[in-house]
């Protein structure tokens, strides 16, 4: 049977966008204290074709997924891109996956042991170069409010999100990354074996009023990430959830550091 999916297209007209999407596949990732973490991924997948293609089999899509077995790091996502845009004779190649990661954290006012769960993303593309985007949100709660007289601490709930973009200079653990952004807010609560002595000092976090400030926060987690070597670009978008509407704040870098004096 003739392959019409791989015939020349004469007109000329080029494909922007074909791919496959809302793929849920079982994943394994990097995981700073255990090495792996194993989780479920959601995947979209696509290419730009030039004009010279009518179409790809999607099918093809799938099977470049399989042959890696949900392995995934750094290095692998960038031998699925190569994969793709080969086999698939691709100007560019795309691979987004959205996962939740986890994290053991201690609990402000406790020492009990929990789970805190981060929504998590990696953008990555292939067409001359290479470039990987690195997404994470965390979650903004302001402290407990100890109420007077003893009994159980009042909290205020959930107050917004930080949504952190990264590119890399150098490989950062994702553990890192929301470790910085709840240092500067005065909320970190990773536990030990996610840390390292002496990063994020008590005098690196934020007053309790200007917590409420989503202009102060997204200021003061730029200066963090600019004074980090091993950030090339960054991008941070800081939500608080008013009672009918949100207020925000975005702030790209890197951003210049004063001179010293």
């Amino acid at each position: 049977m003739k392959d019409i999916q791989s015939q020349r297209d004469h007109r000329h007209i080029n494909i922007q966008k074909v791919g496959v999407k809302d793929i849920t596949y079982p994943v394994m990732v990097l995981d700073k204290a255990k090495r792996l973490q194993r989780t479920v991924a959601n995947f979209n997948m696509y290419v730009n074709l030039p004009h010279r293609f009518k179409g790809t089999h999607m099918s093809r899509f799938i099977e470049i997924l399989n042959q890696f077995h949900g392995e995934f790091d750094i290095k692998n996502l960038r031998l699925i891109l190569e994969e793709m845009k080969s086999r698939l004779d691709a100007e560019s190649a795309h691979l987004e996956i959205e996962f939740p990661y986890f994290v053991k954290q201690k609990p402000l006012h406790s020492n009990a042991i929990g789970i805190g769960e981060y929504q998590c993303k990696m953008h990555g593309v292939l067409d001359e170069n290479y470039q990987l985007v690195l997404q994470i949100n965390v979650p903004i709660t302001p402290p407990l409010h100890i109420q007077n007289g003893g009994g159980l601490p009042r909290s205020p709930g959930h107050w917004g999100n930080a949504v952190i973009s990264i590119q890399y200079r150098n490989f950062i653990w994702i553990e890192d990354v929301i470790q910085m952004v709840e240092g500067v807010i005065g909320q970190s609560r990773l536990t030990e074996e996610h840390k390292d002595p002496g990063d994020f000092p008590p005098t690196d976090h934020l007053s309790e009023e200007s917590l409420l400030s989503v202009e102060k926060i997204a200021k003061a987690i730029g200066r963090k990430f600019s004074a980090n070597t091993d950030i090339l670009s960054f991008s941070v978008t800081v939500e608080n959830l008013s009672e009918g509407y949100k207020t925000f704040a975005i702030l790209d870098g890197p951003q210049e550091q004063p001179a010293s004096s």
